[in-house]
Parts: structure tokens; sequence; C-alpha cells
């Protein structure tokens, strides 16, 4: 499997962006695409994750309620809607596929996101 993130930019607060990670290759393979995020200075962190079978979402306390992620099984394709975004969200964003195993172990590069006050 072959993942491809896009869709990062400069956004002000309260503005939104909408992340796409297009997979490729095995794709029937994957069990779940995640995205994450690291900040300048700081460690990796979870954002997001769907299943890919059933569609199940499950977020990080803090984007939950503000950010969504989906799918789209024609297209391989898990966006991630981010809403009312702060400046505290800027970082690079990466997303990420995982086996039956739930580990992450297949990653696109990242896509940047600044969200400036």
């Amino acid at each position: 499997v072959q993942l491809q993130a896009s869709g990062g930019g400069l956004v002000q607060a309260g503005g939104s962006l909408r992340l796409s990670c297009a997979a490729s290759g095995r794709t029937f393979s994957m069990y779940r695409v995640g995205w994450f995020r690291q900040a300048p200075g700081k460690e990796r962190e979870f954002v997001a994750r769907i299943t890919w079978s059933t569609g199940s979402a499950y977020y990080s306390d803090s984007v939950k309620g503000r950010f969504t992620i989906s799918k789209d099984n024609a297209k391989n394709t898990v966006y991630l809607q981010m809403n009312s975004l702060k400046p505290e969200d800027t970082a690079v964003y990466y997303c990420a596929a995982a086996g039956l195993d739930d580990r992450y172990d297949i990653w696109g590069q990242g896509t940047e996101v600044t969200v400036s006050s």
C-alpha cells in the first residue's frame, strides 16, 4: 500500500481545511487508516482513525467535535475535515495505514497545516 497525503496549507484561526489521503496498491489489506500530526519540537500524536470496512471513527480529545474523518471507498481515499482550526493545530499531518495487527506501519508523506492567530 502507498499513501499520498495532500490538502495542507495556511489558514486563519477559526477556518477550515480538508486533508486527503489517497491509497494505492494492496488497499484490501488495510484495516484502519489514521491521521497523526507532529508540531515543531513535539512528538507525533494521534488525531483520528477510521476502520476501513465499517467506517467506525475515533478521535483524540483535542480534535473531537471539530474534526471529522471519512472515507470514499470508490476512490480509496480518506479525508480529514478540520473545522474551527486553532493555532495549536499547526503541525505536519501524516496519514498511515494499519493491517489487522492494528500497527500503523505504512505512512504517507506529511502535509503541512499552519493556523495563524
